[in-house]
């Protein structure tokens, strides 16, 4: 095994199989070698500045968690996962990643607390900050948890039939508690027509949408 394949490989295998070329820099690989390397077919450039170590099986998500190399490329995912600025997946692509509703995610989306721009059309970043009740891992990504999910598609203004059928599955899969959804909810009430804050009101009427009896009863007791 050439010497550059397996330096790479030693920061792939932490993240997915995935490397960037910044992370090949800092490993000893030459530009030139990570060029040789793709074209013996040992690695593959799956965006820009991101290659997947061939022979490997293609990891799940595989534009997203390169959007998400992208995003702090000299870094390696495990040297992120406690900086207060992380890049979190968040809105469409965290109910892609949670397996639920059915949105569009061509666009790959996160949530940090620093502004930051990006020159891909198809990666959106959402000022916010993010606390640690409100994140968890996923699949090896840090994603927003569904209840935090499921307000800020409120707040974004996606159909709010949409983001009713997403709320039943994330209940449906226990994938967050009413209360923590209810809670969520609650700062997009008025915009429903319910008092400020009111988020078991809020919740009760995306159920109803969803063709769902009244579940949010005692949600604030979670």
């Amino acid at each position: 095994m050439p010497v550059a394949l397996r330096r790479i490989r030693d920061v792939a295998e932490g993240q997915w199989g995935l490397v960037t070329l910044r992370q090949a820099r800092a490993a000893d690989v030459s530009w030139s070698g990570v060029t040789r390397l793709v074209e013996a077919g040992l690695l593959e450039r799956v965006a820009h500045g991101v290659y997947r170590v061939r022979g490997a099986a293609e990891p799940d998500n595989l534009g997203l968690r390169a959007a998400w190399l992208q995003l702090d490329p000299g870094r390696p995912a495990w040297e992120r996962l406690d900086d207060r600025d992380l890049a979190v997946v968040s809105h469409t692509s965290a109910a892609s990643l949670y397996g639920v509703g059915d949105l569009r995610a061509d666009v790959h989306e996160f949530t940090m607390p620093s502004r930051r721009q990006t020159r891909r059309a198809d990666v959106r970043i959402h000022r916010g900050r993010i606390t640690d009740e409100q994140l968890l891992l996923l699949h090896g990504l840090p994603v927003t948890r569904a209840g935090r999910m499921i307000g800020d598609l409120l707040g974004d203004h996606v159909d709010p039939d949409s983001v009713a059928q997403i709320t039943v599955e994330v209940l449906d899969r226990v994938l967050d508690h009413p209360g923590v959804v209810a809670e969520c909810v609650g700062p997009y009430a008025r915009r429903f027509g319910f008092a400020r804050g009111d988020g078991v009101a809020l919740l009760d009427d995306l159920l109803r949408r969803a063709g769902q009896r009244d579940r949010a009863t005692g949600a604030t007791d979670d």
